[in-house]
């Protein structure tokens, strides 16, 4: 592909950008991977296509509005990524496109009014559970609601867990000390899935590991990251790079999404004052298990029950990440725990960040067909790590009429912890 795009034009993340598009070389593996292409069967709805459209916006030889229905339409997987054998770095491309095209959209009301109503509630978990709450009792309205809206209220569960006391700021390790981390508390996750917190401390400390939750810490910006809102990104990441310790041996995450999302801090920060802290701050965070596998397990005892699992592969820890193997090692070594693979793992389930709210029908397709492809593994429970999938893969296997349990790796790893 030609490339004539002048990175100075663009700011810090100009370079960022005219390498990745320099770098793909058109060849396709990536089209087998796209869940929207796979779905669509265009090529503009293809990471290939993609990258053309964001070439074009970016030497000025196309605009914004012509090529945005089609940027849009990509969840940010980076399933491509995975496939890609050129090691063209999509999802730096795609987070620095949106980080500058955004500024200069016109949406509808709709559109808008949604995108506020998310900035100002999720990131929030006291707003959004007193969001979630109203939603509740708004679910009779829904046909008189706009789709977006409908779409959150679908993903609500028909009960919220209690509301749970915070977790002390220091939690002791048990027995002799191996390490010393920080955990992300998270913003959704602390109100749909509470449980995971208390699960993934008390995992780490029967492994010796100190917990630290700083109190001053807040989202991790992924969420606005993922819809090109990067300075409001910056406002909540800057939060954390004040509020975390840097006398710790890593900063955990057990939500992939936003492990990855601190993970790009330096990206985010690039060109600013704070980018090499922001750096340090990405080179300390790991994903729980991938910092577990490498730390590695004290003691695993067998499950009570023989448990039959399908485990699935968050698109932000696999594709993001690179974490493939972490998980199913972890989960491997408990007894009568039996993982099943699930047919086209590489597809994302349609979560997507906010994918499943502002693009709804695309993103129950992927719903539907993630949960069937997990029903034909035969599997008891799905073990994932990310809430957003949890909260997708819930949804559509009841619209299946087969609800399955479905468990964060921690969890199930709690449970097996000596």
């Amino acid at each position: 592909m030609e490339h004539r795009i002048q990175p100075n034009k663009f700011g810090a993340h100009g370079a960022v950008m005219a390498e990745a598009v320099a770098t793909c070389v058109h060849c396709g593996f990536c089209l087998a991977s796209c869940p929207t292409y796979k779905l669509l069967g265009e090529e503009m709805d293809s990471p290939r296509g993609r990258i053309v459209l964001m070439k074009d916006v970016l030497e000025g030889t196309l605009s914004l509005n012509e090529a945005a229905p089609y940027i849009d339409q990509c969840l940010g997987c980076l399933a491509c990524v995975t496939a890609c054998p050129s090691g063209v770095r999509y999802g730096e491309l795609l987070t620095a496109y949106r980080a500058y095209s955004e500024p200069q959209r016109r949406r509808t009301f709709v559109e808008n009014a949604t995108r506020v109503l998310m900035r100002e509630t999720l990131p929030h978990p006291s707003r959004f559970r007193a969001a979630a709450r109203l939603g509740q009792l708004a679910k009779p309205l829904k046909a008189w609601l706009p789709r977006p809206l409908v779409a959150m209220l679908d993903l609500l569960p028909d009960q919220l867990p209690p509301s749970t006391p915070p977790l002390p700021e220091v939690i002791p390790a048990q027995g002799q000390r191996r390490a010393r981390v920080a955990l992300l508390a998270g913003c959704v996750q602390q109100v749909l899935w509470p449980r995971v917190n208390r699960a993934t401390v008390e995992l780490l400390t029967k492994q010796g590991v100190e917990v630290v939750i700083p109190r001053g810490q807040g989202c991790c910006g992924a969420l606005s990251m993922h819809i090109g809102e990067a300075e409001h990104a910056r406002q909540l990441a800057r939060r954390n790079l004040d509020a975390f310790p840097s006398d710790v041996d890593a900063i955990l995450s057990n939500a992939a999404g936003c492990g990855s999302a601190m993970k790009e801090y330096g990206l985010l920060f690039r060109g600013t004052p704070d980018e090499a802290r922001a750096e340090a701050f990405a080179r300390k965070v790991r994903d729980v298990s991938e910092f577990l596998d490498a730390l590695g397990l004290r003691e695993v005892r067998p499950l009570l029950q023989p448990l039959t699992a399908a485990y699935h592969d968050a698109c932000h820890l696999a594709h993001a990440q690179g974490i493939w193997g972490a998980p199913r090692r972890l989960l491997a070594a408990i007894p009568n725990l039996t993982l099943r693979e699930i047919a086209e793992a590489e597809l994302c389930c349609g979560s997507a960040g906010t994918y499943n709210i502002e693009h709804p029908d695309l993103a129950s397709q992927l719903g539907q067909r993630k949960a069937r492809n997990i029903l034909d593994t035969g599997a008891e429970v799905v073990i994932t790590g990310n809430i957003g999938c949890a909260v997708q893969i819930q949804a559509h296997l009841a619209k299946l009429g087969k609800p399955l349990p479905v468990l964060h790796t921690v969890e199930v790893l709690a449970k097996a912890a000596a």
